[in-house]
């Protein structure tokens, strides 16, 4: 079922999906400078960042990573990376798991507010109405848990989709927090060493 929509909605619609094409090139030159220039790939230059930037980094940082949630057109595996990288395993958990946790949260509420209308800004219709045809389905909290569990799920299409639910608020956060973790480390793991493993196997 087609839904119609104004001028005004479908020349923001086109513009946010156009600045979603610009930002992954804009992502993938940045990953491109930031590896010749020796950050991705110094541990001492790594460590200079972090101790230069101590306070002001992680916190611009967290509201890096609030805003690839919330406006989902932004990469947000490289970021989620970047930051194991620059501030360590256990720093870089915490601030992804807390800009992560709080994008999530605000995404969440922003479709409960707004509906469809928001979720289409930033997914195509085909792609939407197959998510959406999961909603009728009986086991689709745990699929939602799955999806937030899993390193490579789509994760912030599947928070828009759940807020079109009557899922409280209150259980959206707690299944959140408790599934993020393992999807934030996995995801990242296997980007900084899958190609080691890979090496050992094959």
């Amino acid at each position: 079922m087609e839904m119609k929509y104004s001028k005004r909605y479908l020349l923001l619609q086109k513009l946010i999906r156009f600045l979603g094409i610009l930002l992954v090139i804009a992502t993938g030159l940045l990953i491109i400078w930031l590896y010749r220039i020796g950050i991705l790939n110094d541990s001492n230059m790594l460590k200079a960042v972090v101790v230069k930037y101590e306070v002001l980094g992680p916190l611009i940082f967290i509201v890096v990573q609030i805003i690839q949630v919330v406006f989902p057109v932004i990469p947000g595996g490289v970021t989620t990376v970047v930051g194991f990288l620059v501030f360590g395993w256990w720093r870089g958990f915490i601030y992804n798991y807390i800009g992560i946790i709080i994008g999530s949260f605000i995404l969440f509420l922003l479709v409960k507010k707004f509906g469809r209308k928001f979720i289409l800004l930033f997914v195509k219709e085909d792609t939407f109405y197959s998510y959406e045809k999961r909603l009728e389905s009986k086991g689709f909290e745990n699929f939602f848990i799955l999806s937030m569990a899993a390193p490579f799920a789509p994760a912030d299409v599947m928070v828009m989709i759940t807020a079109l639910t009557n899922m409280s608020v209150k259980r959206f956060l707690l299944i959140i927090m408790l599934a993020k973790p393992f999807s934030i480390v996995a995801y990242s793991a296997i980007l900084i060493y899958g190609g080691d493993w890979a090496q050992k196997w094959f």
